[in-house]
């Protein structure tokens, strides 16, 4: 069975199958004739090496096609001690494009997915990069509360944040890892600019329900808060309980 994705093409090329923004289909497919666009990314000289599960780098992509950041899939879970790529089809990447276009559609904030790119291994398995379009100028939530002094840039942080949340919940999507790593957060240096805008990051194992369900709001803002509560355990984070309530308060009023 073919999907057809209005604004995409499928990616065509000895070495991976996929599926790409038009306007970025030649980009990636000059890449995979030579290798994986994970590969390209490592050894480009300007691309900058984020760390997580697996290193996610930010790079240019050929053409003029803008700047993207590829991340390899990994498995979670109970398997994420197994530190594998290695997945049975289907794979995830399609998942992920379809997620991030329900979401974009519904008014959560996600990059923009470019595409996907699956590779054989042997006989059975897959790896897969998925491909976003770079949010510049953004920070994990996690670094920004471990730099902002208390006030109204902290507060602005934790108030899209807040939204962000929000914004899921009516959505009805149930990200069930939302930790403070794959919040994204952007400030401008201009006080007279817009407020801060949350981004979520890693949408491949949202699940979607009925919107605007409150108890899927619950189990949004639940997951975030155990994260900051571990960050403050584990890293020092100074987060107190007067932030994380209202936090909590904010994401479920807005969420109604």
């Amino acid at each position: 069975m073919r999907i057809l994705l209005p604004g995409y093409a499928r990616i065509e090329s000895p070495r991976a199958r996929g599926i790409a923004l038009e306007s970025c289909r030649s980009a990636l497919e000059s890449i995979l004739a030579n290798e994986t666009v994970y590969d390209f990314a490592a050894r480009q000289p300007g691309t900058r090496r984020f760390t997580g599960r697996a290193p996610v780098y930010a790079f240019e992509l050929p053409d003029g096609s803008g700047d993207a950041v590829v991340r390899r899939s990994m498995r979670g879970g109970v398997l994420s001690r197994l530190h594998t790529d290695l997945f049975l089809p289907p794979t995830r990447g399609l998942r992920e494009l379809l997620t991030s276009l329900r979401l974009r559609a519904a008014g959560v904030p996600t990059p923009e997915v470019i595409g996907f790119a699956v590779y054989p291994v042997g006989t059975v398995f897959r790896r897969t990069d998925v491909i976003t379009r770079e949010i510049r100028g953004g920070a994990a939530l996690a670094a920004l509360l471990a730099t902002a002094d208390p006030g109204g840039r902290r507060s602005g942080i934790l108030e899209a944040t807040a939204q962000l949340v929000a914004a899921l919940s009516r959505a009805g999507a149930h990200h069930a890892d939302l930790n403070l790593r794959n919040i994204l957060v952007t400030e401008s240096s201009d006080a007279a600019s817009e407020a801060p805008r949350a981004y979520v990051l890693d949408i491949d194992r949202v699940q979607f329900h009925v919107p605007g369900d409150p108890i899927v709001s619950r189990a949004n803002i639940d997951r975030l808060e155990r994260s900051l509560k571990k960050w403050r355990e584990l890293h020092g984070l100074k987060v107190d309980e007067a932030e994380i309530a209202t936090l909590r308060s904010r994401a479920l009023e807005a969420s109604r």
